[in-house]
Order: structure tokens, then sequence, then C-alpha cells
């Protein structure tokens, strides 16, 4: 009895790895993927994150408002992933945003050349489940989670209430404007111009667009001087135009208003050279950190307010900041 005892525990001891091993190879693959190791989510949560700044150009400006995000993504474990076209060119923020989408990054933030043209491929970011805010210019018909930055329409106002308070409600201007497709340029020439034309005796002579070029944009301030010899004052109502605006004032030593956008060192230079009247900031040099912000907060599933408006700021000789 001892001996038929014996047997059968080492004919159990024998078989039981092939027991184990049968039981196994009829576990579907789904669930032995399940069972391999894998990061939790407490984990993958706090790993590091990739989130995606698209630009509509490369230009001065954007490189302050890229410091402000890296220093902020510095402090909570963030990898930028920064480009732009080297000219304003929609479809290749297109492509660059495809690209971006393939690489499986936490967000994305763009400043649409043509918010119509974007639309397509920020709505499929949102559902591959990329959060994608917008700022400078909004996408407002799209699925964006967030548009980060100053109303358009009331910045476009404020360049008409300071111009006809610098001109004391009369005189001739002429305009420059960036790109003619972009949303968020075009609510700024509606509102500056329904402001003048409704509120004032200023007669508005030309309005041109540079399309984000800079020598565009100079070439147009000539040929309007040129053209109108006896104006009051430029309006620059974006990035590019004030630098071209500072250069020209500079060659042509002119005593008349110019006033220009956002609180840059060339601006802030323009001002203390006495070439630049006044400045109108929408305080761009928050938007970095507010973007990379929103980003963290909806890639994590929270919910961010849907417009975080960073407000409008004039800047002058007389008066210094002022906050509208």
């Amino acid at each position: 009895m001892n001996k038929a005892r014996f047997a059968l525990l080492l004919t159990l001891i024998l078989l039981f790895p092939m027991i184990i091993s049968s039981g196994s190879a009829h576990i579907p693959p789904q669930q032995m993927a399940a069972a391999l190791p894998a990061s939790s989510p407490i984990e993958k949560s706090a790993a590091s994150k990739t989130f995606g700044i698209i630009y509509p150009m490369t230009y001065p400006t954007y490189e302050m408002i890229t410091k402000d995000a890296t220093e902020y993504a510095g402090k909570h474990n963030i990898t930028l992933m920064v480009n732009a076209p080297d000219e304003a060119n929609t479809e290749q923020q297109i492509r660059i945003m495809e690209n971006m989408i393939k690489q499986h990054v936490d967000g994305i933030s763009i400043s649409p050349v043509d918010a119509t043209a974007l639309t397509p491929v920020i709505n499929k970011a949102q559902a591959a489940g990329i959060p994608v805010i917008t700022f400078e210019s909004d996408a407002p018909s799209s699925n964006r989670t967030a548009y980060v930055g100053a109303d358009n329409y009331r910045t476009g106002r404020q360049f008409a209430m300071t111009t006809t308070r610098l001109l004391n409600n009369q005189g001739m201007i002429l305009v420059e404007n960036g790109l003619e497709e972009m949303h968020g340029l075009q609510q700024r020439l509606n509102g500056f111009i329904d402001y003048i034309r409704n509120e004032t005796a200023i007669e508005i002579l030309e309005v041109n667009y540079n399309q984000g070029n800079e020598d565009q944009a100079m070439t147009d301030m000539e040929n309007m001087i040129d053209a109108h010899p006896h104006f009051n004052a430029i309006i620059g109502l974006d990035f590019v135009s004030v630098s071209a605006s500072t250069l020209i004032w500079k060659a042509k030593g002119l005593k008349r208003h110019l006033i220009a956008l956002g609180d840059s060192p060339t601006s802030e230079n323009g001002l203390l050279n006495g070439q630049l009247s006044a400045v109108i900031s929408q305080n761009e040099g928050v938007w970095g950190a507010k973007m990379i912000e929103t980003l963290l907060l909806a890639s994590e599933g929270l919910s961010v307010e849907e417009l975080i408006d960073t407000g409008i700021t004039e800047l002058n000789q007389e008066m210094g900041p002022e906050t509208k």
C-alpha cells in the first residue's frame, strides 16, 4: 500500500507542470495582456506629459510666449513640442497638427491661421482624446476645449478709443492688419472700424493686410504714406506691424501718431524712444502659463473654463500701463 501511494504521489508531482502549462495555453490573449505588468493610472498621471504648441508662424512675440510656457512646464514635469510654419500657412499648420496626433501627445495649443480650415483636424484631435485649446485667435465652431486670450472685438474697440483720444476725435488714419483669413484679426478689425465709423469723426483712408510678413508690412505702410501724405496716424492691429512701423518711423523721422499691438521689447523701446504713442496689449506675457495650465487640467479629465480672458492693457508715454 505504501508503495502504491508513493507511486501515485510521484505521478502527480511529475504531471503538475504540464497541467499548469496546459491551463495557461487556453487563456485568451487579451486576458494574458491584462495579466502583464502595466502602469497604473496613478503612475501614468505622475509620468511626464507632452504638449504641443503650434504658432501661425515664427516671430519674436511667440518666442516670449514659449519662454513663459516652458517655465511653467518645467515645474510640472511637462515636455513641450513647439512648432510653426516659417511663414503663416494653413496647410503646414494642419500637417504639424496631424503629426502631433499621430505621436499621441497629451494636449495641443494652437493659434489657427484659418479657423474654418483647422476645425476638422481640431475635432479629430478631440475625438482621439487629445484636448485642444486655441489662443490669440479662436476657432469657435470647432470642438476645442477652451480659448486663451483677449476678446478681439473688444481689443479693436480699445484701439479705436485710444486713437480717438490721441487725435481729439478728428483726423485721417491708415490701418495695417495681419492675416486676412485669421478669425481673431478680422474680429479686431471689425471692432475697430465699427467704433470709428459709429462713434467718431475720424476718417479711415486705407486698410491693408500684410499676411504675417514683415517685409510686406513695411511695403504697405510706405505705400500708404506716399499715397496719403497728410495722414494723422497709423494703426497696426497685429504683432508684425509693430516692428515694421517703428523701423519706418526711425527712417522717416515721422512725428505722427503710431499705435501698435503687443507688449514686447520692440514696443517698449518704441514707447521709450517716442516712436509709438500707445500700445494695446492682450497681456500676451501670461498666455504661455495659462495655455499649459489649461492643458494640464484638461488632460487629467478636469473641467476648465471655456473662455480664459487675459484682458486688455493700454501702455502709453503719459499714463503707463492701464488695464481695460
